[in-house]
């Protein structure tokens, strides 16, 4: 006669309906006081055996024993469900999309308990040759967040993910800015868009698509003197972004600029020509205080302004495709970093944390020759008179 199993040893007996051994094991009770049970299977009584054993013997090293049909798929929906709370929903919109082309089709099946370091790293080189390195790295953190987020829940022991390095993806689109010469068409070309004031503070401040979007009437002054004697400083308060909450990307984003004369110009006629939309809509005018706005006052999104913008570059004899809202920024710090502004004066004025950014991403117009060493040693061994 078999030797009856000793308690939280577990259990293991044939199933007709399956037709299968079950191995079950008892991990615990519910507030209910109901029992917690985890199970495998096994073609043979052997292989049941051994997983009731790796099951007991996660039990005793206090390891999860999560069910073992867990899928990715599962664990990257349950993330995408719960585990993005308070964030835009166009920024889940966009990890489901990635997630489901890039992602699911090739690990979704896979049990997550099995899931293997190999399995990982066969998936990122495969997906390497069709993506950039910036959407690799993102689809790398989707997988790993939503493995730790699993992990956190008994799903599964460890996270495989965490261990795999990314490798390089496709040269993405690169970025690029205007020239003096590409910069006053595209200016001259705005004029006759009601997006020419846009252009203007996009490519004369620097201020961010997101930023201008979100940026309220409240937030411009045109004519404010300060002190009687002072002259009058014309600025825009970037306060803001589309951003969720509405708050700007960084704190040092958060920051009150000085507008040349040209975007005061270009802000006070497009004063104008909204007051005139604003009388034309009458009733179906929604007022929400934006300086960019649809026709009928409503915000403005990615979509509308990337339309309008092509038209502004195809006028200025540019090809529309090779170009986007967000080069204008980069366009303002290369202008700038051409005429000989101070990198660190750059970064503040773009709200940036530090100058890295500025000078990896956004400078492209780097002055030929470094000048100042120079120059100061000139003064400092000046030549005998």
């Amino acid at each position: 006669m078999a030797k009856r199993r000793s308690r939280g040893d577990g259990g293991l007996y044939w199933s007709e309906s399956r037709q299968r051994w079950i191995a079950e094991v008892t991990t615990g009770y519910t507030p209910a006081g109901k029992r917690i049970v985890r199970k495998a299977s096994g073609k043979t009584k052997t292989e049941a055996k051994d997983k009731l054993k790796e099951l007991v013997r996660d039990l005793d090293d206090g390891l999860p024993t999560g069910p073992a049909g867990y899928t990715v798929a599962e664990a990257v929906s349950n993330w995408l469900t719960y585990g993005l709370s308070g964030r835009h929903p166009e920024t889940v919109k966009n990890y489901r999309y990635l997630a489901d082309g890039h992602l699911l089709p090739l690990l979704g099946k896979r049990k997550l308990r099995e899931l293997s370091a190999e399995d990982v790293d066969e998936w990122l080189a495969d997906v390497a040759t069709r993506v950039s390195t910036r959407t690799l790295r993102l689809l790398h953190s989707i997988l790993n967040r939503s493995v730790r987020h699993s992990q956190a829940r008994d799903k599964v022991k460890r996270n495989v993910v965490a261990l795999c390095e990314i490798p390089t993806g496709q040269e993405g689109r690169p970025s690029k800015s205007l020239n003096f010469e590409q910069a006053e068409a595209v200016l001259k070309a705005a004029e006759n868009s009601h997006l020419h004031a846009y252009v203007v503070l996009s490519l004369l401040i620097g201020a961010r698509t997101e930023e201008l979007r979100a940026l309220t009437w409240n937030h411009v002054n045109l004519g404010v003197h300060v002190g009687s004697n002072s002259p009058t400083v014309h600025s825009i308060s970037v306060w803001r972004s589309v951003r969720a909450g509405g708050d700007t990307k960084t704190r040092k984003s958060r920051r009150t600029l000085a507008m040349p004369i040209r975007c005061v110009v270009a802000l006070r006629l497009h004063r104008i020509r909204q007051a005139e939309a604003k009388r034309q809509a009458g009733q179906k005018w929604e007022d929400h205080d934006l300086v960019f706005t649809s026709s009928a006052g409503t915000p403005l999104d990615a979509h509308n302004v990337r339309r309008d913008f092509r038209q502004v570059i195809k006028s200025a004899g540019l090809t529309p495709k090779e170009w986007t809202p967000r080069e204008m920024r980069h366009s303002f710090v290369s202008l700038l970093s051409d005429s000989g502004v101070r990198l660190e004066d750059i970064a503040r004025l773009c709200g940036h944390s530090g100058t890295a950014v500025t000078e990896q991403v956004y400078r492209h117009q780097i002055r030929p020759v470094i000048l100042e060493g120079a120059t100061a040693m000139d003064r400092i061994f000046a030549p005998n008179q």
